[in-house]
């Protein structure tokens, strides 16, 4: 009986260079994995694999050298664990996220409930060719979020308040940018310097400075034979509805313009960034 390669692709499995063997990608959200989880995915790669799994640069994980007959017992005893299979191909890949404000004290908004919400509403969408998403949780940018089709990255709009502030000079010295200057007794900030990254909200004493949550998109990113830095065409966005919408866009507009096989980046190029860039605009002012 012929072998669907393709489909098998589409269903998360590579083939390796070794005959009718694969390699499996799993279903991995914002590169977090349960304990229960990773007990069943060691299991499976002791019992059909070579008894160890491959961290891809993606954070997704991979169970090297199985089996063609053993796709169905490997896919049907990983489901009972509710381990699911990745996708390849031309589609919405895995989306990446560091934990972000979660976890870590410089994120700026939850990166991993984004990547949940980024992956039940795209993962696996059929597209011309494969699309990227990356949220990382401050301008530390772990995710590196501009090497994405569509990058998300956590940042703040801040405000100050002058009664509370004693001028200790803490949030100048915290601020890498530049952007907040104290002289004769007030304190100013370069809003053209200001990158967002809510520094001086946790870095002060008084809780003089205030922070509210955004999202900094960038569009456009690629990384591997043609490396491409995302651009931002808007403002940090406030919420989250608006977030959405601005990826449901994205998805869109590439699905419609793009040619089989051509990555975003090269949509954009060759259709017009101004295009995209003006459904962005239409969004944001609602």
């Amino acid at each position: 009986m012929a072998v669907d390669y393709a489909a098998l692709k589409a269903g998360g499995f590579m083939r390796q260079k070794q005959k009718n063997t694969f390699s499996m990608r799993l279903r991995v959200v914002g590169g977090t994995v349960t304990a229960e989880q990773m007990s069943v995915i060691q299991r499976v790669a002791d019992k059909y694999g070579k008894g160890y799994i491959h961290l891809t640069s993606r954070q997704g994980i991979e169970i090297p050298f199985i089996k063609l007959e053993d796709i169905e017992e490997v896919k049907a005893e990983l489901a009972k664990g509710n381990v699911l299979p990745g996708v390849c191909g031309p589609r919405v890949r895995t989306v990446t996220a560091c934990q972000g404000g979660r976890c870590c004290p410089s994120g700026c908004i939850d990166a991993l409930d984004i990547a949940e919400k980024l992956d039940a509403r795209y993962f696996g969408r059929q597209l011309p060719h494969k699309f990227k998403f990356g949220v990382t949780g401050c301008q530390n940018n772990c995710l590196k979020a501009e090497e994405n089709d569509f990058g998300v990255k956590g940042g703040m709009l801040i405000s100050w308040n002058r009664d509370d502030c004693i001028f200790c000079g803490v949030c100048e010295q915290a601020c890498r940018s530049g952007a907040i200057k104290i002289s004769d007794g007030e304190i100013t900030v370069e809003q053209e310097n200001c990158n967002h990254c809510g520094r001086c909200v946790t870095a002060c004493p008084t809780g003089s400075w205030q922070g509210k949550s955004g999202y900094i998109i960038s569009v456009g990113g690629t990384f591997g034979n043609a490396i491409k830095r995302g651009r931002e065409l808007l403002p940090i966005v406030e919420d989250e509805e608006t977030l959405m919408k601005l990826a449901d866009a994205a998805i869109d507009f590439f699905d419609e313009n793009a040619n089989p096989g051509e990555r975003f980046a090269k949509t954009l190029e060759r259709v017009g960034w101004d295009q995209l860039e003006n459904k962005f605009k239409e969004i944001y002012n609602g």
